[in-house]
C-alpha cells in the first residue's frame, strides 16, 4: 500500500503543481536556511578526536598577575614547559607553538616563501593521531639533543618534490637545514584543538620541528604572547619572565593518572611558590577536548543567535506549509467524501494524506538541500581563504541524511491538522453535490 500510496501523491502533485510547488518551496527555503547553519555547528561544535578525545588534557598552570582576578593564562611560561617535560610525569606529553620562517626550496625555480610552522615534541604525533604518507615522526632522542629534523605536509610535499618520498632530503628553513623524517597524510582536524589561540579553523601548519629548537635558532613566533609584567631585556630576560607563549598537552589514560597527574601538577605549583613565583592561589587544571574547547568558546555566541533566526524562519515557513496543505486537502474534500461512502476506512485515508505530505518534505527536503548547499558556498566567498580554512564547510552525508529526515518529519507533523480537518469533513455533504 505505501507505494500505491507514494504513487497517488505523485498524480496528487500532477493535478494541483502550482499549490504543490509553493510548498515544496516553502519547505526548501526553511530547509535550506536553517541547515546552512546546523551544519555550521555541528562541524565547528563537534568533536575533533572521538577516539581519545577524553585522555587529551590540555593544562593550566595558574602564573597571572596577583593584582587581578582573571582566569588563569590559557598558555604556558617558558621555565614552566621545559620544567614539565624534564619531569616526564604523563604517559605521552608534548608543549607546541606557533613559528614562522623562510623556507628556501632547493630548485632555483621556486622562489623562498614565508611558511607556518609549528614546534612541538616527538609525543604530538602519536597523541593526536596522525597519519603519514612517508617515514615516520622523529623520536623522543631528536627532542633530547636538538637535532634538526622536520615533518612536512602532504600538501607542501607536492610543492617542494612533486608528491614524490622525500624522506631523507634536506629542507632549509629559517638559515639553517633540516632532514625530512616524514610527510604526513591528509590532516586537518576541525576545530584544531591543539591550538584554539590561533584561529582554531584557520590553515594549520606547514612543517613540524621539536619544539627545544624554536628557541636557540630563533624562530619568530606567530602565536599570542601575554605578559603581565614587562621581561628583562634581552632574549634570556624573556625566557626567564612570565609571559606565556606556550600551549602544553598530556596524555592520560585513566581516571588514575589524571588524579595522580594533577597532584604532581599541585607540587610542581607549590615548588615554585617557595621559589617567589605563582603568587596567586593555586588554580591548576586539566581540561579534556571537549571541555577545552567548550571552555575557549570555539564556538561562538553568535552562532546561537543565527541558530534561533533560522529556526524562526523555518517556523514561519512551516505555518506557510499549513495553510498551503489545509488548502490543498480541504479542495479534496468531494473525493474524501466519495471514498468515505464507499467504504474507505478513516484510517486509510489518514495515512494516505501524511504519505502525500511526506512525499511533498521530501521533494523539498531535496531543493534544500541546493538551497543549502548554494549558502555554504556563499559562506566560502564570504569568508576567504585569507580569514579561515573553508574547505570544511560543506555538506556531509550525516547532513544530508539529517536534512531528508528533518524535511519530512517536519512536514508530516505540520500536515495532521489540515489531514484531520480534511478526513473529518462529513461525506453526506458532498455526497449531495456528486
Amino acid at each position: 500500500m505505501f507505494f500505491y500510496y507514494l504513487r497517488l501523491s505523485a498524480l496528487s502533485y500532477r493535478r494541483n503543481p502550482i499549490l504543490s510547488s509553493l510548498m515544496v518551496l516553502a519547505i526548501a527555503i526553511g530547509i535550506g536556511a536553517y541547515m546552512v547553519i546546523f551544519t555550521l555547528n555541528y562541524v565547528m561544535g563537534g568533536n575533533p578526536i572521538p577516539q581519545k578525545s577524553a585522555q587529551l588534557f590540555h593544562l593550566q598552570i595558574d602564573s597571572g598577575n596577583p593584582n587581578t582576578e582573571s582566569d588563569p593564562p590559557q598558555q604556558l611560561t617558558y621555565l614552566d614547559a621545559t620544567a614539565l617535560i624534564e619531569a616526564d610525569a604523563a604517559f605521552r606529553e608534548t608543549p607546541t607553538s606557533k613559528i614562522s620562517g623562510i623556507l628556501e626550496p632547493e630548485s632555483d625555480d621556486v622562489r623562498p616563501f614565508s611558511i607556518i610552522g609549528r614546534g612541538t615534541s616527538a609525543d604530538f604525533f602519536p597523541m593526536f593521531n596522525v597519519p603519514f604518507l612517508y617515514g615516520t615522526p622523529w623520536d623522543t632522542s631528536a627532542d633530547r639533543n636538538l637535532q634538526q629534523v622536520a615533518v612536512i605536509t602532504k600538501e607542501l610535499n607536492e610543492r617542494l618534490h612533486g608528491g614524490d618520498d622525500s624522506v631523507g632530503e634536506t629542507l632549509r628553513l629559517h638559515g639553517n637545514n633540516f632532514q625530512i623524517v616524514g610527510v604526513l597524510d591528509d590532516w586537518s582536524p576541525v576545530p584544531k584543538f591543539y591550538d584554539v589561540n590561533n584561529n582554531p579553523f584557520d590553515s594549520g601548519e606547514e612543517v613540524f620541528i621539536p619544539w627545544n629548537l624554536i628557541t636557540p635558532l630563533e624562530f619568530p613566533r606567530s602565536g599570542n604572547t601575554n605578559c603581565w609584567k614587562a621581561p628583562d631585556p634581552g632574549p634570556e630576560g624573556f625566557l626567564n619572565s612570565e609571559c606565556v607563549w606556550v600551549q602544553y598537552w598530556v596524555e592520560l589514560r585513566d581516571g588514575d593518572e589524571e588524579a595522580d597527574y594533577l597532584q604532581f601538577l599541585n607540587n610542581y605549583a607549590a615548588q615554585q611558590k617557595e621559589f617567589g613565583r605563582l603568587p596567586r592561589e593555586m588554580n591548576n587544571a586539566l581540561f579534556d577536548v571537549e571541555e577545552w574547547l567548550l571552555k575557549e568558546e570555539v564556538l561562538p555566541n553568535e552562532t546561537k543567535i543565527l541558530s534561533a533566526l533560522a529556526a524562526m524562519l523555518l517556523a514561519v515557513c512551516l505555518l506557510n506549509t499549513i495553510g498551503l496543505l489545509l488548502s490543498k486537502f480541504l479542495g479534496k474534500s468531494a473525493e474524501i467524501g466519495v471514498r468515505q461512502a464507499l467504504g474507505a476506512h478513516k484510517g486509510s485515508l489518514f495515512l494516505q494524506h501524511v504519505i502525500e505530505a511526506g512525499f511533498i518534505g521530501l521533494l523539498g527536503g531535496i531543493l534544500g538541500l541546493a538551497v543549502a548547499a548554494a549558502g555554504l558556498e556563499g559562506i566560502k566567498v564570504i569568508l576567504g581563504d585569507d580569514l579561515m580554512r573553508t574547505d570544511w564547510i560543506q555538506l556531509n552525508p550525516p547532513v544530508v541524511v539529517i536534512t531528508l529526515t528533518l524535511a519530512i518529519f517536519a512536514t508530516v507533523v505540520a500536515g495532521f491538522y489540515p489531514i484531520w480537518r480534511a478526513c473529518n469533513i462529513n461525506p453526506a455533504i458532498h455526497l449531495k453535490t456528486q
